[in-house]
């Protein structure tokens, strides 16, 4: 291929600034910000956007899609670009590139980088000024005579130790990126060296060791080691009745806070005797006592669950649930109070139109509070085998003998009913049902119903 056709074929080449990438954030977005600048020169007005598809900038950049977001997403971090979609062209995008910012971004580079230099200048302390005139200054490469030059080099040291240990190793090396100088230099007391620092990589610390105590303790108010181990035993049998998750998780919580200096309510109730958890308790508005509710107010939300058609227990469960709610039972509390109060006033109404005893809600009903004793008791006297408590090998027995006297007095012949007592019920409707199963039921009894009568099918 000849060589004007390559060049037709590559386009037109594209530069970028290096230091400009310093501020956009690489070379990349640097492109594409030199890019859109220089489109932006060439609109009509000055406040106008660039509007381009991603194709159109891969064509004119070289940037991929993926190297267009990378840049994209740079230029937008510094503020230095913004971005807009089109409407209806999901491939097509208005920029405007920000050169306010951009100019002080670069004021600002240009400003820190004098700085550095400066601060530099102080931390770079000669310890030996080196002799000139002995380093050789002629290049090894074109063997042409040349200045000292002026780019940085990297000094290598041999400790003294080394050297006199191993004489044979003499030589130094110094290299920089466009000469390189070997010189064998006598050994020296104290070496040249040069100190910087990088802000960008500091040198590292050394870590704190943090000292570890062997036997660790908590350390806390208790006085002696049986008091912490009865408060632990009193912390754990509380949280067991709460029926917490995990209750020797809290307590550690509880104690580990007590060791870093927080103040725990169950240390000051342990300490004056109180049970635990009992300073903690807040009365409500709607609270008997802590914790217990008017039982006026819990039976009307227990009827509300009722006639939603819950179960009884169910029923219970969600009006108690709802009343240890501090914000739910604030709320149904006052709109309880409404209710007796518009219902005290339809009473008093009543009295002075001579009703004497008015009515009232069943919840207003005192009821004596159910037990598990006086449910036991009641259940003992319908059925002793129906009691709550617990079941002995005796009982079980007992009630086996009893069902198996039932099924044997359940075989012995019944006595049957004259037939004149079914003939006179049949003459009812209700009574004719009855009679129609009780002859089914007992064929024993040899009666029978034949034409809408009830007759003897046995008679001898």
């Amino acid at each position: 291929m000849k060589l004007g056709v390559l060049w037709r074929n590559l386009g037109n080449s594209t530069v970028y600034y290096p230091k400009l990438a310093k501020v956009t954030g690489g070379a990349t977005a640097s492109i594409l910000f030199c890019q859109l600048f220089h489109w932006q020169s060439q609109l009509s007005h000055p406040d106008q956007w660039v509007r381009m598809t991603l194709d159109e900038i891969e064509k004119e950049t070289g940037l991929s899609r993926l190297e267009q977001e990378w840049a994209r997403s740079q230029l937008i971090e510094r503020s230095l670009l913004k971005e807009r979609l089109v409407k209806g062209h999901s491939d097509t995008l208005e920029f405007w590139p920000d050169i306010d910012n951009l100019e002080q971004r670069l004021n600002d580079f240009y400003q820190e980088s004098y700085n550095n230099q400066a601060f530099l200048a102080q931390e770079e302390i000669p310890l030996q000024k080196p002799n000139l005139s002995e380093l050789p200054l002629e290049n090894n490469l074109n063997s042409i005579s040349s200045q000292i030059t002026t780019e940085a080099f990297v000094e290598v040291v041999v400790p003294k130790e080394e050297t006199i240990e191993n004489p044979s190793y003499s030589p130094k090396n110094y290299t920089s990126s466009s000469h390189t100088y070997e010189k064998s230099i006598e050994e020296s007391p104290s070496p040249s060296r040069i100190v910087k620092t990088d802000k960008f990589f500091p040198v590292r610390r050394q870590p704190v060791a943090v000292k570890v105590t062997p036997h660790y303790q908590f350390s806390g108010p208790w006085e002696s080691g049986e008091q912490f181990e009865e408060f632990q035993r009193a912390l754990l049998e509380h949280f067991k009745q709460q029926g917490v998750n995990n209750p020797g998780g809290w307590v550690f919580r509880i104690v580990d806070g007590m060791t870093k200096g927080l103040v725990s309510p169950f240390w000051d109730e342990f300490v004056a005797g109180m049970p635990l958890g009992q300073s903690q308790k807040v009365q409500r508005d709607w609270e008997i006592e802590p914790g217990i509710p008017y039982p006026a107010f819990e039976e009307e939300r227990t009827q509300y669950y009722l006639q939603k058609g819950e179960p009884l227990e169910v029923a219970v469960s969600k009006a108690r649930s709802d009343l240890r709610n501090p914000v739910l039972g604030q709320d149904l509390w006052e709109g309880f109070l409404r209710k007796c109060d518009r219902i005290a006033d339809e009473a008093i109404k009543a009295k002075q139109l001579g009703v004497s005893i008015p009515y009232l809600p069943p919840s207003f009903t005192p009821k004596p509070p159910v037990t598990k004793q006086g449910v036991m008791n009641k259940l003992s006297e319908i059925t002793p085998q129906l009691s709550l408590s617990s079941s002995s090998n005796s009982s079980i027995d007992q009630s086996l003998e009893h069902k198996t006297i039932e099924d044997e007095s359940s075989k012995l012949p019944s006595n049957a009913p004259p037939i004149t007592a079914l003939q006179e019920a049949y003459k009812t409707p209700m009574g004719r049902t009855l009679v129609k199963r009780q002859i089914a039921e007992h064929p024993e009894w040899g009666y029978g119903i034949v034409d809408g009568q009830v007759v003897d099918v046995l008679p001898f």
